[in-house]
């Protein structure tokens, strides 16, 4: 297939946004309408590119339009073509103007209430017209974000399943799980104490399900103690600060977490060492995705904030 002669000039990019719509609204008169041309369009669209290609890009069906094989393995390289065409932009933007910009973040709600806050708060007063976009998740969503090209760095506590071949994935600090009660709570005037000593208090914890959960299950399991019932369950940063300020709480959270809000929330880790907690923190961006400069600021000064925490 000779490309100048049967591609290059047949396929636009306009075409792609076309397919991309129609596939992303399951229908060729709603890819119409969103896109604000007639249905006629949109058919002639596709049928030119599907004439360029040789294949059918399209399947139409009782449940809507869907893609054919050759239709996902286009969509798939548009996707990083539009992607790149974005941070192209950013980039000239950026060129133009160093203070001003747009960065799609990816982050755990712990780390997101600490360290990314911290970063933002930073950049920002050094770049008082650059925005951030956080999107909150756990480490599996917020991954296949960034594999979507929805988010373009990812902060997350990493595991051994959430390593992708796709993905760089670097060590910001090691982190443990810490105990922690509000400043009213009477746990705070022990100085010594054992999670055995816990276990019958009302608890605040993560999802069991979830990364951090399992954590929470490990450190009880790991001082051969069966993980108490928990009073509530929540990702809600906010409730659980709530909850343990008025003292008749407990919960455990990341250390980073801790070190980051409490003074602004009132919290404080009991003496109570989790050594087989101890996980790494990660910084994920794709392997093959040129980072803009804004993303690239925003890593140097997240491995800056997070330096205290690595040694």
């Amino acid at each position: 297939m000779q490309w100048d002669a049967r591609i290059g000039r047949k396929i636009k990019l306009r075409d792609l946004h076309i397919l991309l719509a129609v596939v992303q609204a399951r229908s060729m008169a709603k890819a119409g309408i969103q896109l604000a041309v007639s249905q006629p369009a949109v058919s002639k669209a596709i049928a030119e590119m599907e004439h360029a290609l040789g294949v059918p890009l399209l399947d139409r069906g009782s449940r809507g339009v869907e893609p054919t094989r050759y239709g996902r393995a286009l969509i798939k390289r548009s996707l990083v073509v539009f992607d790149e065409l974005k941070q192209g932009i950013k980039e000239i933007e950026f060129l133009s103007d160093p203070t001003v910009g747009e960065i799609c973040i990816g982050s755990t709600e712990p780390l997101s209430a600490g360290l990314v806050t911290s970063v933002i708060d930073r950049l920002s007063s050094q770049h008082p017209l650059m925005s951030f976009q956080v999107v909150q998740g756990d480490p599996a969503t917020l991954l296949r974000y960034l594999g979507e090209r929805n988010v373009e760095i990812v902060l997350a506590r990493m595991s051994d399943r959430c390593v992708d071949e796709h993905m760089n994935a670097d060590i910001l600090f090691e982190d443990t799980a810490v105990v922690v009660a509000g400043a009213q709570s009477r746990w705070m005037r022990r100085r010594q104490i054992t999670l055995a000593d816990l276990v019958t208090e009302r608890w605040v914890f993560y999802a069991p399900d979830s990364i951090f959960g399992r954590v929470v299950a490990k450190a009880f399991h790991d001082n051969g103690l069966e993980s108490p019932r928990a009073a509530v369950i929540t990702s809600s940063h906010s409730m659980r600060t709530s909850l343990l300020a008025t003292g008749h709480f407990l919960s455990m959270l990341p250390a980073h977490a801790l070190k980051f809000s409490a003074k602004h929330a009132g919290m404080r880790a009991l003496p109570i060492e989790l050594p087989s907690t101890k996980q790494p923190i990660g910084l994920f961006t794709l392997k093959n995705r040129v980072l803009s400069p804004l993303a690239q600021l925003f890593i140097d000064c997240a491995r800056e904030v997070a330096k205290p925490l690595a040694r």
